[in-house]
């Protein structure tokens, strides 16, 4: 396996890349000096993938909703009865795995035995064992969960946002399912997941500190097989209306204060590269001067009493969903609602600040600087950046030249009021 370089002399940053014979995409991010290390093995599979076209054949299954999650908690467990977290905790690495709606990914952070811990990461993630009695356990298990995140206020505050949102984008639904979808899941199901989806093509290695990159590959040929390709996944499209479901949500729980999520649908897919990174940065300037602590509109509904230090800005824009929101306490969502809803009609009237837009540009340039200081930033990032045809080193200089004309563009384009949606959460009464 051959690793070409990729360099940013601005940065004085390294990555190096290369297709493993398997199909793997490995990327190594030397971080010379530094005494801890952090791998990250991800695969482009997540909650969003619920209709499974079998590879190498005319085969189409409905997949459970809570399926991919599910498949993360199981391959931890391995035939003679231990686990993965076992085999690491011995070596003294820290080891986690994470899925989301378009990712699954296993990790762990070590300052020493690297290599010996890579050995451990690829054994496990490619030799599922899956059994009736094991799998019947991890129901109850998963089960459990579910209904704890069903009492989470901040968890029903989001999904509440995303079902008023979306019509058919599965991104709606709770990442870990409901305790009847999960009850659907057999060891079969999950062995034909397994197959097609942590098929090396499929996947990203992310390797971050003071590496050896031959011996990082002798550990990629132990345990990663050219036999086990299945090719890219071939993943039906979503058909999304650009209208919302419903434009207020509202479900009452054990919560002192009303919770209020505002959320503006994105209606674009498809999108990488570095027309979905420029489309991130745009969006990301725009919440920080619409919204940001150092904005008028914040201290104006501040000081009114409004909002209080809860208040908070977020966007998500991906290739397959998009959202971008404002969430918060207060004793009148309703009234912050139709305030979000005016300042951006008013911002679009009058039209964006120079010096807003160059502070908004200062501020996530830095939180994107401040983020290579951290190997597991580093990886976290690099690894989304990747499955997104993005080059991370692209941020700042692609954050620059973005033109105000073109901000004030997406302003009308995103945020707009027919794709608004206002999730609340109301205390129960008494």
């Amino acid at each position: 396996m051959k690793l070409d370089t990729l360099k940013t002399s601005v940065l004085k940053e390294t990555i190096l890349h290369g297709v493993h014979e398997s199909g793997l995409r490995v990327f190594i991010i030397p971080k010379k000096g530094f005494c801890k290390y952090y791998a990250i093995y991800g695969t482009e599979y997540g909650s969003l993938d619920n209709v499974l076209k079998v590879p190498g054949s005319q085969e189409t299954i409905n997949l459970p909703d809570g399926i991919a999650h599910f498949l993360e908690h199981k391959l931890f467990e391995e035939e003679d009865g231990g686990n993965a977290f076992d085999r690491f905790a011995l070596t003294g690495a820290s080891s986690n795995a994470f899925t989301s709606f378009d990712m699954t990914a296993y990790l762990y952070s070590c300052t020493d035995s690297f290599y010996e811990n890579l050995d451990i990461l690829l054994d496990f993630v490619n030799h599922p064992y899956f059994t009736d009695e094991n799998v019947s356990k991890e129901q109850g298990i998963i089960g459990q969960e579910i209904k704890m995140y069903d009492d989470d206020p901040g968890w029903r505050l989001f999904f509440n946002m995303l079902q008023g949102m979306f019509h058919n984008n599965p991104v709606k639904t709770d990442i870990a399912g409901t305790v009847e979808s999960i009850s659907h899941i057999t060891p079969q199901l999950l062995y034909k997941c397994c197959d097609a989806y942590y098929n090396p093509s499929n996947m990203f290695l992310v390797l971050v500190g003071d590496i050896d990159g031959e011996k990082a590959i002798e550990c990629i040929d132990r345990h990663v097989s050219a036999e086990k390709d299945r090719g890219r996944i071939d993943r039906p499209q979503i058909n999304e209306p650009e209208t919302v479901v419903e434009k207020k949500v509202t479900q009452k729980m054990s919560v002192s204060k009303p919770l209020f999520l505002i959320g503006f649908k994105e209606t674009e897919q498809g999108v990488d590269g570095r027309e979905l990174l420029k489309k991130q940065i745009m969006t990301q300037i725009l919440v920080e001067v619409l919204f940001g602590k150092s904005s008028e509109f914040f201290m104006s509904l501040y000081s009114e009493g409004l909002i209080d230090g809860s208040f908070d800005k977020d966007s998500e824009i991906e290739k397959k969903y998009g959202f971008s929101s404002v969430t918060g306490e207060s004793k009148d969502p309703d009234e912050v609602y139709k305030r979000v809803i005016a300042h951006i009609e008013n911002v679009k009237k009058a039209g964006l600040n120079d010096a807003d837009i160059s502070r908004a540009k200062r501020i996530l340039i830095g939180k994107n600087l401040r983020a290579y200081n951290s190997v597991e930033n580093i990886g976290n990032n690099f690894i989304r950046c990747f499955m997104n045809n993005i080059n991370p080193f692209e941020f700042r200089q692609t954050a620059e030249d973005i033109k105000k004309s073109e901000l004030e563009a997406r302003l009308l384009q995103h945020f707009t009021e027919d794709k608004a949606v206002l999730s609340v959460i109301e205390p129960l009464e008494g």
